[in-house]
């Protein structure tokens, strides 16, 4: 620097150096911070996207009694129902949902519950799942079938035509009766969070439903219940022979047992049914008889007997499915052990479509129950669509 430099150019001069020199700092600085809000910014985004995974992995892998592991779909109204009446016995969460009051002795189950109950009863119950099931809304329930009467025939255009005559009828009136489970549960499982109580009680209800009405379809008496199939009147005659409601049978040959020919008897009540009605016919039996029916032989010594060859196919006899019934009667003097018919055709059951729940805790200590009831009934409907086998000469 020249010494002739004026003091204030020399002193502008170091100002800009510093300036300079402390801007570099400032730069740093901002450096500095841009980095570390940049790797705070990857914190937060870490965070999030862990959240999501465990939000993406909860949906993919639902928790223990969740509807996609076998539970009932969660609802407002079914999580009321279960949370508030079925775990705590408080009744004035159901104000605000479609339930009965207690004066009909229980509330009405919500319509989740009471679905899973009708789905487990098709598969547990035998009659049920091949008879013409009827909902209803009202305790009694009628119907008129034509049972024949009705003159028709051909014409010319110009011909004269007979008098039709008037068709005659029969009113179904299937008796009906109040089906009763009581399943019990301690406080301490339904305190458990992780216990589904939806799903057990329904599996509970069904249960006890398709035993007690699987014998009532095939023996009910008719008084307070349904009326079985095998209680009505019997006779040899054919279809255009009997009285209306009464069944034909075919006798085995034997007055305790089948005789040297079973296969031709089985043969023969098939071809005793319409052809018409034929479709869609079944074998109904228990295991004992069906023990004894699988050994059966033709002439030719192939078995009767056609085992399902694809799962979930029924097995077959003389080319139609067999239903096992254990409230079928077994093999003895007297008895039907086998029927073979269109239940679909020839038995009717009624029911009421809601299920009703009263929970007791009060009855049997320390065990909470569960009253559950529903309106059922059953009755004949064609009695041309059932045919039986008697062991009897």
């Amino acid at each position: 620097m020249d010494i002739n430099t004026p003091e204030s150019a020399m002193s502008g001069a170091i100002e800009t150096k510093a300036d300079a020199f402390d801007a570099s700092f400032d730069i740093a600085l901002r450096q500095d911070e841009a980095a570390a809000a940049i790797e705070a910014l990857r914190g937060d985004i870490a965070e999030v996207k862990g959240r999501l995974d465990k939000v993406n992995r909860a949906a993919v892998r639902p928790v223990i009694g969740s509807a996609a592991d076998g539970a009932l779909e969660a609802s407002p109204e079914l999580k009321g129902f279960v949370d508030g009446y079925l775990r705590m016995g408080r009744e004035t969460e159901l104000k605000g949902f479609s339930i009965a009051s207690p004066a009909d002795g229980g509330f009405t189950v919500p319509r989740t519950i009471d679905t899973e109950i009708a789905r487990r009863l098709l598969k547990m119950s035998p009659v049920r799942s091949v008879a013409n099931v009827v909902q209803t809304s009202t305790s009694g329930f009628r119907r008129l079938i034509s049972i024949g009467g009705t003159a028709s025939g051909w014409a010319s255009e110009t011909g004269a035509r007979t008098e039709t005559a008037s068709p005659k009828f029969a009113e179904i009136v299937p008796p009906l009766g109040e089906l009763y489970a009581n399943p019990s549960a301690t406080q301490q499982m339904l305190d458990d969070a992780a216990f589904d109580v939806s799903t057990w009680l329904a599996g509970e209800i069904a249960s006890e439903f398709a035993r007690a009405e699987g014998a009532a379809f095939i023996n009910g008496t008719g008084t307070n219940q349904p009326r079985g199939f095998l209680t009505g009147p019997t006779a040899a005659q054919s279809d255009t022979a009997r009285a209306f409601g009464t069944l034909q049978f075919i006798a085995s040959g034997n007055a305790n047992a089948f005789d040297t020919t079973p296969e031709a008897k089985l043969i023969d009540m098939v071809f005793a049914m319409k052809a018409a009605l034929r479709q869609g016919a079944v074998w109904m039996m228990n295991s004992a008889t069906l023990a004894t029916v699988r050994k059966f032989k033709a002439a030719d010594g192939s078995f009767l007997w056609q085992a399902g060859i694809v799962d979930g196919q029924p097995s077959r006899l003389l080319g139609y499915p067999v239903i096992e019934a254990e409230d079928m009667p077994d093999i003895g003097a007297g008895s039907f052990p086998i029927a073979f018919g269109n239940f679909k055709a020839g038995y009717l059951i009624a029911e009421r479509t809601a299920t009703t729940i009263l929970r007791d805790p009060y009855t049997n200590k320390p065990y909470v129950q569960f009253y559950a009831t529903r309106r059922v009934g059953g009755q004949l409907l064609d009695s041309d669509a059932i045919k039986l086998l008697k062991i009897s000469t």
